[in-house]
């Protein structure tokens, strides 16, 4: 056995029980810490989806085709990848608060800036500098709840990953009405200073952990030590597997409903929305869940739930009425999302604490290539065969094959 496979999750969690019981040092204050970490979130993800909203006064003014608007995106997922791979491993040398408060400044920065920006060579770049600095954020967040969350990191995580599902919300009601009354460029701006704002809040309440001992830093072996983690690379795959089905049904559901059935897209918002409803509550919940269950449920509650995902795509390709469609939503929506922070609980798990930032940053750079990869896949093969079903299988077979891999985990 490798010193890779020598790092399963559960006896990694042994070793670090050695240490100070950290949750329990300040039980109350570390609820503030998660909300901090939860609010840095929320408005990373509020400005990386923000571009969506404002698309066409974005193209208008720039005199864009509005094929090129991608451009954007693809420059946002690059340099977010980029961050996930490197920043976790960052993240762990100079501890998950600063490099916190320094993405938030950095995506502050970028944000504001591109809200002037008047070229596609400039919006690119924006665009690139905001993805960099939001996958540094990701990682961050991850190592400080690690830090300060043990028995009952289950439920943090479920909560920390509710921001991505609120900042939708939250992003569709509120940047389109700013950019219709002030521009899009104000919008952008007013979300840059917000961000700004909240790194001078996290400067003042956040601490590295609960444990006023010296923090054990990561070291050159440690990092190519996860490379060969056993459980890591099979956490990534598995993540790669449900974010190809999650975020490839986000990106198609409400066109393949409209193109296939003819269902109005009001009615297929109105679908997602419940399909999102369902995302937001199932977060915590199954975190709580296992927390409740702990020990072997960390590796089965994750694959029942991507299990689950995948039959329940099936079935939703084999409907064709939007009251079947509403019936199903939010429970496709709850198994869709609900793996999210147990597979997070995992990987932060992987390697032990000392680790947990570069852990989390290296699998979610895996788990975004699934989310890049899945709706190219997904529009090529509906285009090529106009088969409702044959796509909704096509997202299925990401989730089935992620349950087939975490059966292998080693919770030792």
């Amino acid at each position: 056995m490798n010193s890779g496979d020598q790092a399963g999750i559960l006896s990694t969690e042994k070793r670090d029980a050695r240490t100070p019981a950290l949750a329990s040092a300040v039980p109350r204050y570390r609820w503030v810490v998660l909300m901090v970490t939860w609010m840095a979130f929320l408005l990373s993800y509020v400005d990386r989806v923000a571009w969506s909203s404002v698309a066409a006064p974005v193209g208008q003014t720039m005199g864009l085709a509005v094929g090129m608007l991608g451009a954007f995106v693809t420059a946002f997922y690059v340099g977010y990848v980029i961050a996930n791979a490197t920043g976790g491993v960052l993240t762990d040398v100079i501890g998950g608060r600063r490099m916190l408060i320094f993405a938030l400044i950095a995506l502050g920065f970028a944000t504001f800036a591109f809200g002037n920006a008047q070229s596609l060579e400039f919006g690119i770049a924006a665009q690139a500098i905001m993805g960099i600095t939001a996958g540094a954020d990701y990682a961050s967040g991850l190592k400080i709840i690690s830090s300060w969350f043990d028995r009952d990191r289950g439920i943090a995580m479920g909560i920390h990953a509710t921001a991505t599902s609120l900042a939708v919300i939250v992003c569709n009601l509120t940047v389109p009405a700013i950019s219709q009354a002030y521009g899009w460029q104000m919008a952008f701006k007013l979300l840059g200073a917000l961000t700004l704002a909240w790194s001078v809040v996290s400067y003042f309440t956040l601490r590295e952990s609960p444990n006023t001992a010296a923090r054990t830093r990561i070291t050159r072996s440690d990092v190519f030590a996860l490379f060969r983690n056993r459980n890591l690379i099979l956490l990534a795959i598995a993540g790669f597997g449900g974010f190809w089905g999650t975020v490839g049904f986000a990106a198609w559901g409400n066109a393949l409903m409209t193109k296939q059935f003819g269902i109005s897209p009001v009615q297929t918002g109105s679908i997602l929305a419940a399909f999102g409803i369902g995302a937001v509550v199932s977060k915590p919940i199954l975190g709580l869940l296992r927390d409740w269950l702990s020990g072997k449920a960390g590796k089965y509650l994750p694959i029942a739930c991507m299990g689950c995902f995948a039959v329940l795509l099936v079935v939703f390709g084999q409907c064709s009425t939007p009251a079947a469609f509403y019936l199903l939503a939010p429970v496709l929506g709850a198994a869709a999302f609900g793996y999210t922070p147990l597979l997070s609980v995992l990987a932060t798990s992987a390697a032990g604490k000392h680790a947990a930032g570069a852990t989390a940053g290296l699998a979610n750079a895996v788990w975004q290539l699934g989310s890049a990869a899945a709706p190219m896949v997904v529009g090529l093969i509906y285009a090529h065969t106009h088969s409702f079903h044959l796509a909704l299988e096509t997202l299925a077979a990401g989730p089935l094959v992620g349950a087939i891999v975490l059966s292998f985990l080693r919770m030792v």
